[in-house]
Order: C-alpha cells, then sequence, then structure tokens
C-alpha cells in the first residue's frame, strides 16, 4: 500500500467527509396518526429537505420515539430534535403559554389564534421558562374553538352540566368545572376509549381531533357553537440541536414556518368546510347552544379563571397580568386588521 496517498484521492476523502459532515437528520417526535393537528410538521420536514437539497431531513414518528405527555422531557435530554406537545399535559412544566388556554378569550379563527400564540411565545418569559427544558418555541399548532361531543340527549342547559364527566384539559378543564362538570385529562389517544368505557360522557375537541381519534364514531350529538375555548399545543426544537445547525441549514428551519403554518391553515379550512356533511354522513345531531346560555357559562368561568391565573403566575414570579394584557392586545390587533 502506497505510503501517500495522491492529491486526488486526499481531495475525495475530504470531500466525503465533508458531505457526510453537511448532512443532518432529525427525529421528530408527535402522537396519531398523520392528520390536520400535524400538517405544518410535515410541510416543515419537506420545505427543508427542498431547500437544502435534501441536506437536512426529517423523520416524523407518530408515536414511536415518546409518549405524548413525555415529548417535553424526551426534547430536554435530547432523544430527539423536534417534538410536538399540549400546554395542558404537564401545565407545570409550560406555565407561560396556559394563559392561551384560559377560556372564552375571544378568538374567533385560526388567523387569530396564530397571532396571539406567536406573541406570546416571542415573550421572553416563555422563552426562559422553555429554556429550562433545552427547548425553544419555533410553531405553534392553531386549533380552532373546542366543542364537545356526547350521547344521550343533548346537554344545552348549564344545569346539565352538573355532574357531567368531560374530557378536558387545562384551562377548558378548568371552566368545565366551574359550572359542575367534573373534568378528566386523559390523553387524546385514550378518549375514545374512555367514551366508549363510559369513563366520560362527553368530549372537547377541536373538530379534526373528534374525526381522527373516533369520538364522533360514538357520538349522538355535538355542540356547534359552545367554543369554551381551545388548548395550546407548540412545536418546539431542542436548543442544543438547533445552535449546532449550520447557518444554511438554520436559515431553511426559520424561513419555513410561516409558509408551514399558511399551508396548515389551507388544510385546516378545507376541513371545517367540509363538516356539516361529515355530521350528517354519521347521524350526530347539530346543537345550537342558546346564547343565553353561553353568557351565563362565560361569566361564571371566564374571569375567576383569568383572575386566579394571574394571581398563581404572579405568585410564583411570572408576569401573569403583563402576559394576559399582551393576549388581549395582540388579539385586538389581529380582529382590527382581519
Amino acid at each position: 500500500m502506497n505510503k501517500y496517498l495522491s492529491a486526488a484521492a486526499v481531495g475525495a476523502i475530504s470531500f466525503a467527509f465533508v458531505t457526510e459532515a453537511a448532512a443532518t437528520e432529525w427525529n421528530v417526535s408527535v402522537w396519531g396518526k398523520r392528520r390536520a393537528f400535524t400538517e405544518h410538521v410535515e410541510k416543515l420536514a419537506e420545505l427543508v429537505s427542498e431547500k437544502t437539497g435534501g441536506e437536512f431531513t426529517m423523520n416524523v414518528s407518530y408515536g414511536g420515539l415518546s409518549k405524548n405527555r413525555e415529548n417535553l422531557d424526551g426534547i430536554s435530554i435530547g432523544a430527539f430534535e423536534m417534538a410536538q406537545f399540549c400546554a395542558g399535559y404537564h401545565r407545570d412544566k409550560n406555565r407561560v403559554i396556559t394563559v392561551l388556554e384560559l377560556p372564552f378569550l375571544g378568538v374567533e379563527n385560526l388567523e387569530q389564534e396564530v397571532a396571539v400564540s406567536k406573541a406570546v411565545y416571542a415573550h421572553p418569559a416563555a422563552a426562559d421558562e422553555m429554556a429550562q427544558w433545552n427547548a425553544k418555541l419555533l410553531m405553534t399548532s392553531p386549533m380552532p374553538q373546542y366543542n364537545i361531543v356526547g350521547t344521550g340527549e343533548p346537554r344545552d342547559e348549564l344545569s346539565e352540566f352538573e355532574g357531567m364527566r368531560v374530557r378536558a384539559t387545562g384551562g377548558l378543564g378548568e371552566a368545565f368545572k366551574a359550572v359542575g362538570a367534573v373534568p378528566t385529562s386523559v390523553t387524546a389517544t385514550e378518549a375514545y376509549q374512555a367514551m366508549e368505557g363510559g369513563v366520560v360522557d362527553t368530549v372537547a375537541f377541536a373538530q379534526h381531533a373528534h374525526l381522527s381519534f373516533g369520538t364522533i364514531n360514538q357520538a349522538d350529538w355535538w355542540t356547534a357553537n359552545l367554543n369554551p375555548g381551545t388548548v395550546n399545543c407548540p412545536v418546539v426544537v431542542n436548543i442544543d440541536a438547533y445552535e449546532s445547525l449550520s447557518d444554511e441549514h438554520r436559515e431553511a428551519l426559520d424561513s419555513s414556518v410561516d409558509e408551514a403554518i399558511e399551508h396548515y391553515l389551507t388544510n385546516y379550512a378545507a376541513l371545517l368546510e367540509r363538516w356539516d356533511s361529515v355530521l350528517e354522513e354519521k347521524g350526530v345531531q347539530k346543537v345550537e347552544i342558546d346564547a343565553a346560555v353561553i353568557d351565563e357559562f362565560r361569566t361564571k368561568a371566564a374571569d375567576p379563571a383569568r383572575d386566579a391565573w394571574i394571581a398563581d403566575m404572579e405568585a410564583q414570579g411570572l408576569p401573569g397580568q403583563e402576559l394576559y394584557d399582551l393576549v388581549v392586545k395582540t388579539l385586538a390587533e389581529a380582529k382590527g386588521g382581519s
């Protein structure tokens, strides 16, 4: 074997090492199956790969890397580079963003949900809290206002919520609790079995989740306009993984977020357009709640929940009032511009 390699051979080996070093492969932990809720993650992976000529790829895993309640823990230890989670799964770990789960905030559409989420995610308190888990907030997973499905006779009076066992997490759970319901925070993937087994009477979800997790197939009725609030489910990246990206790959990731969100919004709009036909096809009654009932619900749930949340955050040294005011201000601006 020759002691010295030719210049051409050295160049070829060097090129091979550079090529290998330039390749980036991320694992992404989500759950369930591919659905409207994950379309921005799928689009992000597609865009990043396109922009980098296949050098930066993402493997999106539906439950294969972690349980949904453990995704933030997985990010913190670097078990994977990107993950999606919902604030209500572990409110003590992501206190700041739970402001977005307060009931009856007045968010009217997904564009407004994106606006308020972006504002809160950009607040230093949110970034600092996520940094404790080695996580960087990348983008939200905007969902419409939740509504409930149930079996038997429709519950369209507030008195009928008394003792109602409802699958509802976070601020939504607190809202239902305020009117006498009994919330349980079983995960989305457990909701169908909980409904089928009689563990819960009703399930609160956005439309895509009622479809994806099969609760609509158990339902006799669906509340079309209760709209008590929604949950906030960010997509985060491991800070070490993010900072180790090359400038080119980091730019490909950052510049793809808005386009991925736009794709999500377009896709979700199509789902909402066909929702009524889904209800009809499955024989589910569409229940319109009287405005007076909704007002009563809001009075009992919204103000007490807001005041309690602000007091709780301030007691923990977090800017609760400032965060709530930020949501109100951003929402007013979003409505003014729409």
